[in-house]
């Protein structure tokens, strides 16, 4: 019971509480709501205020903005209408001076009519002049071929024939003394730096050639290497490609093939399989895959060896392993991995005695023959084929240039291709360190003496130092000393456009005169 009465009187007293509480936060409101609107009537005063100043203001400065436009548009168009009176006043010069200009060329038009009128008389004089003179000029023509015997033309022709041999004879005497002058200075310095380089650098005369026939112990190993009905001998050949040949020689088989790696390999496996004894098909094919293994070992060595021996670097690899195998290449002989490592040797000596880029001139003296390691599988010289390997593995194009032109076909770009064609020379034209056929030789000493016979006012040839000088003795009363060397200059260059031959050829033409008499 007593529970319900406070329970009762609570929430009266929370009713009461509530309803004073709202009458509190009204009472608040309303303060709240009358001192906003005083804040907002005197916000709305102020901003009119302001903007009334800022109108004021505003209008002040377009005033003044209003006055400067104007002051600078009539400064503006006062300058405007000073320049068109300027431009007005050059207008009537100008128009003034054409006129002037127009009286001249009407006075200079008159004057050449009138000279016009008295050329075209004095040419019409001139014309009738010169048919008189024509006339008579023929008359006095026909007179001399009639005194002298011979025709106006046939005159021409002996005037300049004679002009031409006086022209050449004085065109040779320049030459002769431009040579003389020549030689003074270069020959000297020439044979110092080839000189060094031939001193500095000295090899064995020949090097070792690829060995195509192998010895046998005796006779009757000829029939186990051929074998029952021929079999083992076929193995071989298919085995290495090269042609085994078994003739009548005692104790020896020859080795032919064109190219010179599969032959060296069929050499060290024919010999292997003598001093091993069991010669079978089997056997020959797993003799001769070890050698080429071993073959294609030494020719990738042998290309290291040659680059790291002339300190190069940056070569491909395809370049290095084609370099090794010209150690199984020879040219008359010459081993041609040496005859390039001279060239490289001799090129780079010159080279740094001239001052100019020595790595340059070992590089492309190194790579001047690398075409003939695969000249035998390519068509094309060997100059050709090895600039294309060259281009084709990254050189450079004066390596390349130097590599086409060493023989002399085509012209080098730098010093260094000249080096390597003089190192090349160099290398091959040493006594003995080359070997041809005696038919080849003959046909070429031959060829030699005819083309020297072939030249007008020569008497006597001699091809001398087995074809590497020809000695020319020329009529004395035909042939002065000027037309001799040029004699000697032109025949030089038709043997160097029309022969191939190892080395240089030296060309020499004697002229002399002898006078007998006797006591008697």
């Amino acid at each position: 019971m007593f529970d319900i009465q406070y329970l009762f009187i609570a929430v009266i007293v929370g009713i009461t509480a509530g309803l004073i509480l709202s009458l509190i936060f009204k009472h608040t409101l309303k303060n709240r709501k009358d001192s906003v609107e005083v804040d907002r009537t005197r916000v709305i005063q102020e901003a009119e205020k302001n903007a009334e100043s800022i109108r004021k203001e505003a209008a002040i400065e377009a005033k003044d903005i209003i006055y400067q436009a104007k002051t600078e548009a009539e400064k503006e168009l006062r300058e405007r209408r000073t320049e068109l009176n300027q431009l007005e006043k050059r207008l009537r010069q100008k128009e003034e001076s054409i006129e002037r200009k127009y009286d001249q060329i009407d006075k200079r038009d008159h004057d050449l009519s009138r000279r016009e009128k008295e050329t075209a008389a004095k040419e019409k004089a001139a014309q009738e002049k010169d048919a008189k003179y024509g006339e008579l000029l023929k008359e006095q023509t026909q007179l001399l071929e009639k005194i002298s015997g011979i025709t106006s033309e046939e005159a021409k022709q002996e005037i300049m024939r004679r002009t031409e041999e006086e022209s050449r004879f004085e065109v040779a005497k320049v030459i002769k003394r431009i040579e003389d002058e020549a030689k003074e200075t270069a020959e000297k310095k020439a044979k110092e730096v080839i000189g060094t380089a031939i001193q500095r650098y000295a090899s064995d005369y020949v090097a070792d050639a690829t060995v195509t026939a192998v010895s046998l112990p005796n006779d009757e190993m000829k029939g186990r290497i051929i074998g029952r009905e021929g079999r083992n001998i076929r193995a071989l050949e298919a085995a290495t490609g090269v042609d085994l040949i078994v003739d009548d020689t005692p104790e020896m088989v020859t080795l032919s093939g064109f190219d010179p790696v599969r032959r060296e390999i069929a050499r060290l496996s024919l010999e292997r399989l003598i001093t091993d004894g069991r010669i079978h098909p089997t056997r020959i094919e797993e003799v001769v895959e070890k050698v080429k293994k071993e073959v294609e070992i030494n020719i990738r060595e042998e290309g290291e060896k040659s680059v790291f021996d002339l300190g190069l670097s940056g070569i491909h690899p395809e370049l290095i392993k084609t370099l090794g195998r010209l150690k199984y290449r020879t040219s008359y002989g010459q081993n041609v991995l040496q005859h390039s490592r001279e060239v490289a040797y001799f090129a780079g000596m010159m080279a740094g005695e001239l001052g100019v880029d020595v790595k340059l001139a070992k590089r492309a003296g190194l790579l001047h023959d690398i075409g003939k390691a695969v000249d035998h599988e390519i068509e094309g010289t060997h100059q050709e084929i090895g600039a294309n390997l060259a281009k084709k593995f990254g050189e450079n194009n004066k390596v390349i240039n130097a590599i086409m032109v060493h023989h002399g076909e085509g012209d080098p770009i730098t010093v260094e291709a000249a080096l390597v064609a003089a190192g090349d020379a160099l290398s091959a034209a040493r006594p003995g360190v080359r070997r041809e056929s005696i038919e080849h030789y003959l046909k070429r000493l031959e060829a030699l003496e005819t083309m020297a016979l072939s030249f007008k006012g020569v008497e006597k040839c001699y091809a001398i130092q087995a074809g590497r000088e020809i000695r020319i003795i020329v009529k004395p009363e035909d042939v002065n000393d000027e037309m001799s060397s040029m004699i000697a200059r032109d025949l030089s260059k038709k043997i160097e456009a029309e022969m191939s031959y190892p080395g240089q050829i030296k060309v020499t033409v004697i002229r002399e005169s002898r006078y007998v008499e006797y006591a008697k």
